[in-house]
């Protein structure tokens, strides 16, 4: 059994998963986990602040969800579904009622799931194949967008894990 002291990329490979994209697989397990972590007692009602302006943790929690989904289609060569682009507009509305903290980290959980069955359903072969992006279709790769996909969603828990950090200190203050 790993040791789960370790980040996950210590632990091994994850089964399954072709060499080329183990560094993928093993970004979105490490992000499952530190967002587990960071946001176990995190108030739904701090869910839309955004202080100094920054973005909110809610933003940031659908966001993470929205672009993993939609970098990784574009990985299968596919366009973005209706529903896919209903959800990016969504990301900027805020509040949004009805959504809390749980119901964003198990969507985010779901979609590391799908990302993950992906990445073991990829051919490592296909990794340099041209991808377009978007309506522009702006150049990118297979192996591109997977990593882009990994390294976007490690910024963004970068920068979720300040503004809750600071949300909760500024909160048990008053």
């Amino acid at each position: 059994m790993a040791d789960q002291n370790l980040e996950v990329w210590q632990r091994g490979p994850v089964p399954d998963v072709p060499p080329l994209l183990q560094p993928v697989a093993h970004a979105l397990l490490q992000a499952r986990e530190e967002l587990a972590v960071l946001l176990q007692h995190f108030p739904d009602s701090l869910l839309w602040e955004r202080p100094a302006g920054v973005a909110s943790p809610g933003f940031h929690l659908q966001h993470l969800s929205g672009v993993l989904d939609r970098v990784f289609t574009y990985a299968r060569g596919e366009a973005l579904t209706a529903h896919q682009l209903e959800q990016l507009h969504a990301e900027d509305i805020a509040p949004q009622t009805g959504v809390d903290t749980n119901a964003l980290l198990t969507r985010f959980n779901q979609q590391v799931d799908e990302a993950i069955a992906q990445l073991k359903n990829t051919d490592e072969k296909i990794l340099t194949a041209f991808r377009g992006v978007g309506r522009k279709q702006l150049p990118s790769t297979v192996i591109g967008l997977l990593v882009h996909g990994a390294e976007h969603t490690m910024r963004h828990v970068g920068q979720l894990m300040v503004t809750v950090k600071f949300l909760q200190h500024n909160n048990t203050k008053k």
